[in-house]
């Protein structure tokens, strides 16, 4: 008979291979499958490493020397999609349509801060607040062309950023919504919305990658599969510890280190032992 590990029995390594698989893209169904682990031990660590994550990383990052800062949202749900929401949980956060809010490092590719919520101007505003309360110097911020990003950077930054949005240009195709695909992007428009943005750095490029390495890295983000979180505090985890392992323990296979270690804040590649360990012992700044 296969025998499930439970939570009281897990040590460190077996915690790292959890992670490892949580971390690498795999579901919570087939993490249980790869290591043995029962279903509730595996959602438990989740639960409270991933809020330990939240916890180390809102404290390492701050007063960063970032010069050049890309935001962008990507979409996801959670319970049941947008359609499918039943009546009694229509307009309630947390049921249907969920958006992830990044700002990444053009330079480290240190992903600074993020940000679980609706894609309006109040979580906007909460957003770049964190974002800016993060920096220590002026910084170019490059944007899609949300507007909710507008009135958002100028309450938070006043006159204090070079602000650009990069505003992408899309074609009519009759034929879109009978397939998955978007339509084709026909052209791109830079447009200054505040100081004095370098127009060869006005981006969005590594923004948008970074979308793909969620998708790719957390098996919540999949398109077009049965996996999704059931509860938001659980997808909040799950991209918490997915950010800890992104900045501190994945080598940036361009940077040949870590996106924490190319921003000054490591000197060194974590192991996923030593992300495991913030469960008891963390570290301090």
């Amino acid at each position: 008979m296969y025998n499930m590990v439970i939570m009281n029995r897990l040590n460190v390594q077996r915690q790292a291979q959890v992670i490892r698989c949580l971390v690498e893209g795999n579901s919570i169904r087939s993490t249980v499958r790869m290591t043995g682990v029962a279903k509730n031990t595996v959602v438990k660590l989740l639960a409270d490493l991933g809020q330990a994550c939240l916890e180390y990383q809102d404290k390492a990052l701050r007063d960063l020397t970032c010069r050049r800062i890309q935001c962008d949202e990507v979409w996801s749900f959670v319970y049941a999609k947008e359609k499918n929401v039943p009546d009694e949980h229509k307009g309630e956060f947390g049921y249907g349509d969920v958006w992830t809010w990044t700002a990444i490092d053009a330079d480290s590719k240190l992903v600074l801060s993020w940000l679980v919520g609706t894609r309006d101007y109040e979580c906007a505003k909460v957003f770049i607040e964190d974002v800016a309360s993060r920096l220590a110097n002026r910084v170019q911020l490059t944007t899609d062309g949300h507007k909710a990003y507008l009135q958002a950077v100028e309450g938070v930054f006043g006159a204090d950023v070079d602000y650009a949005m990069l505003v992408k240009l899309y074609g009519a195709e009759p034929e879109a919504e009978k397939r998955y695909s978007p339509a084709a992007c026909i052209g791109a428009e830079k447009r200054t919305i505040m100081g004095s943005p370098d127009p060869k750095h006005v981006s969005t490029s590594y923004s948008e990658r970074q979308n793909l390495t969620m998708r790719m890295s957390m098996r919540r983000f999949t398109r077009l599969t049965n996996a999704f979180s059931k509860k938001v505090e659980n997808l909040e985890c799950a991209i918490a510890l997915h950010f800890m392992y992104y900045n501190f323990a994945r080598v940036h296979q361009t940077l040949k280190m870590t996106p924490a270690m190319a921003a000054g804040l490591e000197d060194h590649a974590w192991s996923v032992e030593e992300i495991a360990g913030l469960l008891n012992s963390p570290r301090s700044n």
